[in-house]
């Protein structure tokens, strides 16, 4: 959140245009969605009561209240988490 939180204030206050933030946004999703395919060999499993579901766009948002995260030798409490999920063929478009 504090990459758009930062890229609004830019773009409040003229130091930067809707269009290159948008450039940005952009590249940040394809340079995560790289460095998560390349980087990360470990899974975590999440579980928790789902809170709210939506399916708008081609982009899947799930609230999760009471989620438990779970790797291999360890355990994660957390009262709220929301997910946002695509599909990284989008991101080429």
């Amino acid at each position: 959140m504090c990459l758009m939180e930062t890229l609004t204030e830019m773009i409040s206050n003229g130091s930067l245009s809707p269009e290159l933030a948008s450039h940005v946004r952009i590249q940040f999703d394809k340079s995560m969605t790289e460095a998560l395919e390349s980087q990360v060999k470990s899974k975590v499993t999440i579980k928790g009561h789902r809170h709210t579901h939506r399916y708008c766009n081609n982009v899947w948002t799930f609230i999760l209240q009471d989620a438990l995260f779970k790797k291999k030798d360890s355990r994660e409490n957390v009262g709220w988490v929301k997910i946002v999920a695509c599909d990284s063929n989008l991101l080429s478009q």
